[in-house]
């Protein structure tokens, strides 16, 4: 297998053809001519198929598959929550379980509500230690039929490491699937199929893309029944990306390698400046080696992320740090090449202290962005 730079950069392109560019243009169609038997068009119509799709499809596929003779299929998505609504609500019947993470995308709760409201039984288990282990065993002890088993590592926003290899055999033995959500580490940090799992879900809108102008989401696994599960979904709800937008995820994969690892650089650079403050508690980033899941997370992940969470005094201290920061922009999502932060109890739906600040590491210059960090901390002291 080549190296996972030369991957992203060749992804889903087609064949060499004279005279025409490597990565064709985005096709903005409605409808296809499309004469005989429909069933046998591979376009026909645009909310069922598109061929910027199928290019970014088989380009993702590629860097979430554990290897060429295991493909992955991928379907992609106007958003992440597009993708993760999909793929929890397509696989899932009345009177199924699903296992959930307690600590992970604030929306978690409202899609559980329309989860519950279909008849499927949900529970809840934090990301790290032991939660997610025992809320699948006390669902078996209870005679539950457990459908699936949602993972999120590292999680959104605590970056907690869970250990997908353990938990896939765990959930498989009650029959039961995993989906993970590899937005925070992307298909070259980790790759969930690999480990085990049988879902891969992604925001595409973070690292995937990176450059903060796309909105996507995507799935992957190499069970073609479940990838033509969820694509019914998408048709039937006409949850479709537009061309433009897969066209320019595919466009940025050539750079994802190179993004992606300067992003864990700079991250760790970061965090070790952090790590010298007195201010600054709860520090989490995988790639501390003190951190409390870099052993774990050394042993499944290969680029441990950008993204570096900690907590300032109180409310008015974070948000001075922020508004004295010059080269991190006040913002929420993360995975872009501009670094961003935000006080991420603005939005209500996160577990975590009125000083807690995530942070979202770009591709600057780290002794820049250091010294930009130490400076707004100087000013944002009492």
């Amino acid at each position: 297998m080549t190296g996972d730079g030369t991957r992203a950069v060749r992804a889903g392109l087609p064949a060499v053809e004279a005279y025409q560019p490597p990565m064709p243009p985005p096709v903005l169609a409605a409808h296809y001519h499309l004469p005989g038997d429909p069933a046998e068009a591979p376009f026909g119509y645009g909310r069922e198929n598109n061929p910027t799709w199928v290019a970014l499809e088989r380009a993702i596929a590629e860097l979430e598959s554990p290897g060429p003779e295991d493909g992955a299929r991928a379907l992609v998505f106007p958003s992440g929550m597009a993708a993760i609504s999909a793929t929890l609500l397509s696989l899932t019947r009345p009177g199924d379980s699903v296992v959930l993470p307690s600590d992970g995308y604030q929306i978690w709760p409202r899609l559980r509500q329309r989860a519950e409201e279909r008849g499927v039984r949900t529970h809840t288990a934090p990301t790290g230690g032991n939660g997610q282990l025992a809320a699948l065993r006390a669902a078996r002890e209870r005679g539950e039929r457990v459908r699936l088993l949602w993972l999120e590592t590292p999680s959104n926003p605590g970056l907690d490491v869970c250990d997908i290899a353990r938990l896939a055999r765990e959930a498989h033995a009650q029959g039961a699937l995993v989906a993970v959500d590899n937005t925070l580490a992307t298909p070259l940090g980790q790759r969930p199929l690999e480990l085990g799992a049988d879902l891969s879900v992604a925001s595409g809108t973070k690292a995937l893309n990176g450059h903060g102008d796309v909105l996507l989401g995507y799935v992957a696994a190499r069970d073609p029944e479940l990838v033509d599960e969820i694509r019914q979904w998408r048709t039937v709800l006409g949850a479709i990306p537009g061309p433009l937008e897969a066209w320019l995820a595919h466009r940025g994969l050539a750079t994802l390698q190179l993004r992606v690892a300067r992003q864990a650089e700079n991250a760790l650079a970061v965090a070790r400046a952090l790590a010298a403050r007195p201010e600054v508690t709860g520090l989490r980033h995988p790639g501390l080696p003190e951190d409390r899941d870099h052993a774990l997370a050394a042993r499944q992940m290969r680029f441990f992320g950008c993204v570096v969470s900690f907590t300032l005094p109180d409310r008015e201290h974070a948000e001075r740090f922020l508004a004295a920061l010059r080269l991190v922009d006040d913002a929420t999502s993360f995975g872009g090449v501009r670094s961003t932060a935000e006080r991420r109890g603005r939005w209500g739906g996160d577990a975590v202290p009125e000083g807690f600040v995530r942070l979202s590491v770009g591709i600057e210059d780290p002794d820049d962005l250091v010294a930009d960090i130490r400076r707004a901390l100087d000013a944002a002291a009492p």
